[in-house]
């Protein structure tokens, strides 16, 4: 059974992974685990047991010296998020923490999401961040769809299945699947979770975790994925 825990250490691997990626790091103030995303000028805290505001601080005064543009905290939903009001936080999106088994998600060979580690079309942080996926050892996976009549990008996703992290053996991550308005329900969402799960699962996968949108949760249900428990986020802008 996956838990709400080794999802959360998901996330935290696949930031991690994103922040090697796109030479960003990760760095700790007082027993906090954060990580800096430099392609999104983003830096996140992962999970911390309690937040207060004094052992906030100092990674906000490093995220202002990398050039931050946003803050964002990831918390169990039984973490107390109060003090980061004092600081300028607003509640942001809440992830709904949903998993699977590999085998319940993977269906048929469909060639209309495409596995691979080169997207031309992509530039900025979706370039940057394709480099998750060429990074040795292999640990992600990136697919695509494409409109057949002109060619361009219709969709994509990354699954994830971290090496050598503990407490996630045989447990990959659905991350950052995405179908553009234009070219929704004509099951490429479908298609892509099915690539990318198979790419997970052939590597030793066994269970898929994904943090869903409220939006995100009927597509998610109807593919295998159960409700295991909500989470929260809070945002800042620097």
């Amino acid at each position: 059974m996956v838990s709400i825990a080794a999802c959360q250490r998901l996330q935290s691997a696949w930031c991690a992974a994103l922040a090697t990626a796109t030479g960003g790091k990760t760095f700790s103030t007082h027993g906090a685990t954060w990580v800096w995303l430099p392609a999104r000028r983003e830096l996140m805290v992962m999970f911390p047991e309690a937040v207060r505001a004094h052992a906030v601080r100092p990674a906000l005064a490093e995220g202002t010296r990398l050039g931050a543009s946003s803050v964002r905290v990831w918390l169990n939903a039984a973490v107390d998020g109060a003090e980061l009001a004092e600081l300028g936080f607003s509640p942001s999106w809440q992830p709904w923490w949903m998993a699977a088994p590999v085998s319940a998600v993977v269906g048929p060979g469909d060639d209309a999401a495409v596995l691979t580690t080169e997207v031309p079309d992509y530039s900025g942080p979706l370039r940057q961040e394709l480099g998750v996926a060429r990074a040795q050892p292999r640990q992600a996976w990136h697919a695509v769809t494409r409109d057949p009549a002109h060619g361009n990008i219709s969709g994509a996703a990354y699954s994830f299945h971290p090496v050598g992290v503990a407490g996630l053996q045989g447990l990959g991550g659905i991350h950052q699947l995405e179908v553009l308005p234009g070219y929704q329900r004509r099951g490429l969402a479908t298609a892509l979770l099915s690539a990318t799960a198979r790419a997970a699962g052939a590597a030793g996968a066994v269970d898929l975790a994904v943090n869903a949108t409220p939006q995100g949760y009927a597509f998610f249900s109807r593919r295998g994925f159960v409700l295991l428990g909500r989470g929260k986020t809070y945002a800042l802008a620097l």
